[in-house]
């Protein structure tokens, strides 16, 4: 009986844990994200560029999706373009980017990012950032 009580447990905690959709065409950073956040308890599900990352945030169903600007096939903005035209609901979205300008973020914001970063940044400002949207947090934006 206990161990059908422990099985029990452990599968709904699986249930519980968020699911991020990381969207970006850098290995190291794909890799590097991916470790941080499934080590903060996360799932995590990786798409290589903008065509593939607009497939899987309809099959996986994320929570989260972090999202690098400039991409192969598809670029950041023309997956939130579409997104928008396709979900009732915007999930939170994180933009990650080495880009500068404010012209860029500004339409990043307008097509529905929840918050913008520029490479590099800190892991902690990603981690905070991603419990705030996630509603885990009550930090106020970063």
């Amino acid at each position: 009986m206990a161990k059908k009580k422990v099985a029990q447990s452990d599968e709904a905690a699986k249930e519980r844990r968020k699911r991020i959709l990381i969207v970006d065409d850098d290995v190291e950073i794909v890799d590097t994200l991916q470790a941080a956040l499934e080590a903060n308890g996360y799932d995590v599900v990786f798409a290589r560029d903008g065509t593939q990352g607009l497939a899987m945030s309809i099959r996986e169903e994320p929570d989260l999706m972090i999202l690098d600007m400039m991409m192969p096939k598809r670029s950041g903005f023309l997956v939130l373009e579409k997104l928008q035209r396709i979900r009732d609901e915007m999930l939170p979205i994180i933009m990650i980017t080495a880009n500068e300008g404010n012209r860029h973020r500004a339409l990043a914001e307008m097509l529905g990012v929840s918050e913008y970063l520029h490479k590099p940044f800190p892991m902690d400002q990603l981690l905070r950032a991603v419990k705030r949207l996630l509603g885990e947090s009550e930090e106020s934006k970063v």
